[in-house]
């Protein structure tokens, strides 16, 4: 069976435009077409549509949606059970959510005045805004991004837990250093950096020397970053710099 594009547009309900914009930037040409020159289309054309409208609702920009589906280690049935765990824990933020509107509205019903915290519990830690929009805009072309992103959204709880965990667990080490008065140049706090650039190869990306250095010198020239760091010990982000700095150096990597 084969179906043309207005089929399709019926189907998926989007528009004909979508599908002629799909085609056009390589994310889904269809497998054939007529003597005239119309679209034709199969049901693998229909299985990556329908890949493709799941990752589109779940937030990914096209871009992305195409690293995801063209990686050649990522099956139609990964695909599935991915979008089957991001739908998932959708579904469960939403069902609190719901569940904290239940509880406002029972609140107010009832004239109990909500705490502050009681409020906001619902959004957790972390405003998933606060720099996404950013990073995309200047580093949404680069492959670590991209590289970053298909990773990350495979990612389960436990995994963003662990990578967290990690993380707190390197700038103690770093503060720790610090608080001790040993030197970045130290084979100790080398040894951190590294562990640091490490840490982002295994769970980001290929995080380069250079790239580590980059990273470095942001940690010091972006306060929201500088903040970040200096909130768990004053200097941290200038010593945390430093030290990678230090370990490019000792790798071969950087000036003297």
């Amino acid at each position: 069976m084969s179906y043309s594009v207005g089929e399709v547009a019926g189907f998926a309900n989007v528009t004909v435009r979508t599908l002629h914009h799909y085609d056009e930037i390589g994310l889904l040409s269809p497998g054939a077409r007529t003597p005239a020159g119309h679209r034709r289309y199969d049901d693998a054309d229909l299985d990556r549509l329908q890949r493709i409208l799941f990752y589109r609702e779940l937030g990914f920009p096209l871009e992305e949606v195409a690293v995801l589906l063209d990686d050649p280690d990522v099956d139609a049935q990964a695909h599935l059970r991915r979008q089957h765990k991001l739908l998932t824990d959708r579904i469960e933020k939403l069902r609190q959510m719901a569940a904290a509107v239940e509880h406002a509205m029972e609140a107010r019903k009832m004239g109990v005045k909500l705490t502050p915290e009681e409020r906001f519990e619902v959004f957790g830690d972390n405003d998933p805004e606060q720099y996404a929009e950013e990073a995309e805009q200047r580093w949404g072309h680069t492959e670590a991004y991209k590289e970053s992103m298909r990773r990350y959204a495979t990612y389960s709880k436990d995994d963003l837990l662990r990578i967290k965990e990690e993380g707190e667990r390197l700038n103690q080490d770093f503060a720790a250093l610090l608080e001790a008065g040993t030197p970045p140049e130290s084979e100790a706090a080398m040894d951190l950096a590294e562990e640091h650039r490490q840490q982002i190869v295994r769970w980001s990306y290929d995080c380069t020397y250079e790239i580590h250095t980059c990273l470095g010198e942001m940690f010091v020239a972006d306060e929201r970053f500088t903040a970040t760091y200096d909130a768990v010990r004053t200097g941290l982000a200038a010593y945390l710099r430093d030290a990678i700095l230090a370990n490019a150096r000792r790798a071969g990597h950087g000036g003297a």
